[in-house]
This record gives structure tokens, C-alpha cells and sequence, in this order.
């Protein structure tokens, strides 16, 4: 199975979808991964009112590839920051760690989701968490337990704070990825968007990291890009079985 990742520059608009089929048709992948809020653009504030969607406008949506984005979401008289798998059919995960903080304000436009689940694709048992979500330990408790073969992790994490001429944020970020693979014996798909909305830069840097907690592919800083990977069952059956445990 071969996975892409579409390191995007939204715009801070409902209307991205020719973006996302421009990069669709540039890749023979199996799968196309985008950011987090791919559709909408990060700093959406008072204009979710208007410009989230209803699930149903996805589930009309054909793609010749399975594609994961990140959109607006209204539900039941909510609104949640959601990544989508759109493949045979619709999955939905609504992200639960909603940073409000700093330049962050999630929690004033967005309901959290419930919480973390894992669902069946063609590369196995798949789970998806949005950004914030993996800066948890419940997240790491829960690879640690559920063991996907593939966990997804779209973003938009903006640049801030360099050290020794690095960004810190993106070591902290290697960390965590490295080690959700490594405890869950799976592959890791990092997609982070690029660009500039309200005073945030995005850095971009979108990653493959095997079972082994190896870094197989990465995009650029700051560009947009696109970068592909073969994903391997082997590596990850062998991984798995190393991490065996009696019940």
C-alpha cells in the first residue's frame, strides 16, 4: 500500500476543494492524506457559523483513492474540528484535545469529540487523532493498547520557538510520533499544513515514520509539497510480534 501526504496551503475559506483534487490527481497513491481543517483554513472563529459542513456533503464526494482531510464539522447543534476518511465509506473522528491557550482558541468555537477510536482500512485497524489529540497521555495509552497498523495524525501546527537554530516544536513532535509507532509496532502518517493565517506560520514537514520509529519520507519546511511511501505489512507483523505480551 502506498500512502501520500499533501502538505497544503489552505485557504481561509470553505472552498478548497479543487486543492485537494489538484494534489488527488498528482499521486497513484492508496491513500491521501491532508491536514488538520484542510477544507476551511485554520483561524475559521465566528465564520464556523457559516462556512462548516454537514457530513453529508463528504459523503457525496467520489475520489478514485481513499482521501483523509480535516474540516468544520455542525452536528446536532455542534461544531467539531474533525479529520474524515473517505474511502468505501465515511469515518469520522472529532478531535478531543482542544487547545485554548496562547494563540489558540479552540475551545471557544469547537466541542470536543468523545474520545478515540480505531476503524478497519485496506492497510488494517486504522485510528486518526487531530493535532492537540497526541499531546495526551491518553493518546499514548491508547496506541499502546489498540496497536494499529496505521494511526494518522493530521495538523496544523504553527512554527514558534527555535533552539540551536531548530524549531523546538518539531522535535517535540519527532518525539511523540516515534514513540506512538514504536508502541504501537504500526506506521505513523504526519500531515501538517504550510502557510500564513492571522500572525501563525505553519511549518509544513509532513512525515512517514516506520514501525521501527525510523523517519521513511519527509516534506519540506514551509512549501508545499507532496511525498510519498510504501507502507510495508512485514515490518509491521514483525514489529507486532516483538511487542507481544501475554493477556
Amino acid at each position: 500500500m502506498k500512502i501520500a501526504l499533501a502538505q497544503i496551503r489552505p485557504k481561509l475559506s470553505p472552498d478548497n476543494l479543487e486543492k485537494h483534487r489538484e494534489f488527488i490527481k498528482k499521486t497513484d497513491a492508496d491513500l491521501v492524506v491532508f491536514p488538520e481543517l484542510s477544507m476551511n483554513g485554520y483561524k475559521v472563529k465566528d465564520a464556523l457559523l457559516e462556512d462548516s459542513f454537514d457530513e453529508s456533503f463528504f459523503e457525496e464526494l467520489f475520489f478514485d483513492k481513499d482521501v483523509v482531510f480535516g474540516a468544520a464539522i455542525k452536528d446536532g447543534g455542534k461544531i467539531f474540528n474533525s479529520a474524515i476518511y473517505l474511502g468505501d465509506t465515511l469515518y469520522r473522528h472529532d478531535k478531543v484535545h482542544l487547545p485554548t491557550y496562547g494563540v489558540f482558541e479552540e475551545g471557544r468555537f469547537f466541542f470536543k469529540g468523545r474520545g478515540f477510536d480505531t476503524f478497519e482500512t485496506k492497510f488494517g485497524k486504522t485510528a486518526m487523532f487531530v493535532c492537540e489529540d497526541v499531546f495526551s497521555g491518553e493518546a499514548m495509552g491508547f496506541v499502546a493498547k489498540e496497536k494499529p497498523d496505521l494511526i494518522i495524525v493530521i495538523a496544523a501546527s504553527p512554527a514558534r520557538e527555535f533552539k540551536d537554530g531548530k524549531l523546538l516544536i518539531e522535535e517535540q513532535w519527532n518525539s511523540i510520533l516515534k514513540n506512538m509507532a514504536i508502541l504501537s509496532g504500526g506506521y505513523v502518517a504526519f500531515a501538517n499544513r504550510v502557510g500564513f493565517e492571522d500572525g501563525l506560520g505553519f511549518w509544513g514537514k509532513s512525515k512517514v515514520i516506520n514501525p521501527k520509529g525510523e523517519i521513511e519520507v519527509e516534506a519540506k519546511y514551509f512549501d508545499e509539497d507532496l511525498v510519498e511511501c510504501e507502507l510495508s505489512h512485514n515490518l509491521t507483523f514483525t514489529q507486532k510480534y516483538f511487542l507481544r505480551k501475554e493477556s
